[in-house]
């Protein structure tokens, strides 16, 4: 099996506590429409309900050809609306994108509509390019004011707090609303001095991970929204019956991801077979094994095996799984096989 030390999972059956929940992307395959691709995760959600996922999240991504989810909140809203019982978020809202107010206003908005099913999740990352970033009217250090914007949209929640002009957030304020900090690195000290569960991946390898994740630990303060850490570990991760085929599933966002590295463009998906075909540069080639590797692919059993072994070195109490591939019959396959193999009750 192949498990990089950046894999990521969740539930199993050896420890029945932990939850497994789900990140969707909204990927947009060649020759498809963004719509279809907003039509398949709301779909994709449903199935995740049936399955036993405990959250389907949804992500942030401007001016992105192979992303079709730029408005998390209205994506978040017609998943809520067509599932019943799973927990719906974002993975996430990137804050410094936004004035706090309005984010909070549109957390409030689905909340009241879908009351106590609603996450917020949020990040620090701004626009992916120059001309997104002007776009949205932020420059590339909006990031570093994340932790004031963070405070602030928590405030909006507060019936306590005090505004100048006596503002407030409606229908956001009274309502109890989780808020989740998606971080990498130094980002995990900010949910820990905020008092907030912590989504973290291994972007930088999992020994940076772990150090992270116990910094975060040892630095936490108990708030009025969480009153111990609570980490949830992020990562991709492909199943199918055999080895080779969970590595196939991972081709083609590798692709894309290399195809951005070298031609600053993320582009749709494509077929496994015709990436593998295709004649790279050296500079393509490189950039397409390394996005390869840092992921978890195998069959069921090997899987479960993997993520109780993370567990075990992280002390994680929730997997955020994601899993992007050009044949959407093939990822939820992949999700289905997990699910049984964890021990999932379907709905």
């Amino acid at each position: 099996m192949t498990v990089a030390r950046a894999a990521v999972g969740t539930g199993v059956t050896a420890a029945p506590a932990l939850r497994l929940s789900v990140l969707d992307r909204s990927r947009t395959r060649r020759g498809e429409e963004p719509a279809q691709a907003l039509r398949d995760t709301v779909a994709f959600a449903v199935e995740a309900e049936r399955l036993g996922y405990h959250r389907f999240w949804v992500s942030e991504h401007h001016g992105v050809p192979g992303v079709a989810g730029s408005a998390p909140t209205v994506l978040a809203a017609a998943v809520a609306a067509a599932t019943s019982r799973i927990r719906v978020g974002t993975g996430g809202v990137m804050l410094p994108n936004h004035q706090p107010l309005v984010v909070a206003e549109q957390f409030g908005v689905l909340a009241a509509l879908f009351p106590g099913r609603i996450d917020m999740g949020v990040g620090r990352s701004v626009g992916f390019t120059d001309g997104v970033r002007r776009a949205l009217g932020r420059e590339k250090d909006a990031a570093d004011r994340f932790p004031g914007q963070l405070a602030e949209l928590l405030s909006w929640f507060d019936p306590a707090a005090v505004r100048p002009g006596g503002v407030r957030a409606r229908p956001a304020e009274g309502l109890d609303v989780p808020a989740f900090v998606l971080a990498t690195g130094a980002g995990a000290d900010v949910a820990a001095e905020a008092g907030l569960p912590l989504v973290i991946a291994a972007v930088r390898g999992e020994e940076a991970m772990l150090a992270a994740i116990d910094r975060y630990r040892a630095r936490f303060r108990p708030s009025a929204r969480a009153g111990r850490p609570y980490v949830v570990v992020s990562g991709t991760v492909a199943v199918a019956p055999t080895e080779e085929r969970a590595r196939a599933l991972l081709v083609p966002e590798a692709w894309s991801t290399a195809h951005s590295r070298t031609h600053g463009e993320f582009s749709p998906l494509e077929p496994a077979g015709e990436v593998l075909a295709r004649p790279m540069t050296p500079r393509e080639r490189t950039a397409f094994e390394q996005a390869r590797t840092g992921h978890l692919a195998g069959t069921p059993e090997q899987a479960v095996a993997a993520l109780t072994a993370l567990v075990e070195r992280s002390g994680a109490d929730e997997f955020l799984l994601t899993t992007s591939t050009y044949d959407r019959a093939e990822l939820l396959d992949s999700y289905r096989l997990l699910a049984e193999a964890a021990g999932l009750t379907p709905v």
